[in-house]
């Protein structure tokens, strides 16, 4: 990619950025725990590091903000609509992830 200009490399980095928030919105049944089991992140992740961006650029996003932008929606009503509780295999397989 060597041959691509940085605002080119940037509006492609963005694109794919859009394109992961609109594949994790169409599948709230892939829960953030299984997310974090298998590939060591979830929408949390991504909303942080999106916050984190910004605040590197000098704009200030609040949780709660960076969160909507990730989910589709205020964080509160995700979870009520979508999040199911772990399940004994998946807190088990969390906080082994944790310990290796």
């Amino acid at each position: 990619m060597s041959d691509i200009d940085d605002a080119t490399r940037t509006e492609i980095e963005a694109a794919a950025f859009r394109r992961l928030v609109k594949h994790l919105r169409e599948r709230p049944e892939v829960q953030n725990i299984d997310l974090m089991n298998l590939a060591d992140f979830c929408r949390n992740c991504l909303s942080r590091w999106y916050a984190e961006a910004a605040a590197e650029r000098g704009h200030d996003l609040d949780k709660a903000a960076s969160r909507e932008i990730v989910y589709g929606m205020p964080y509160e009503q995700w979870k009520a609509e979508h999040q199911a509780p772990a399940t004994a295999e998946q807190q088990a397989a969390f906080e082994k992830r944790g310990s290796d």
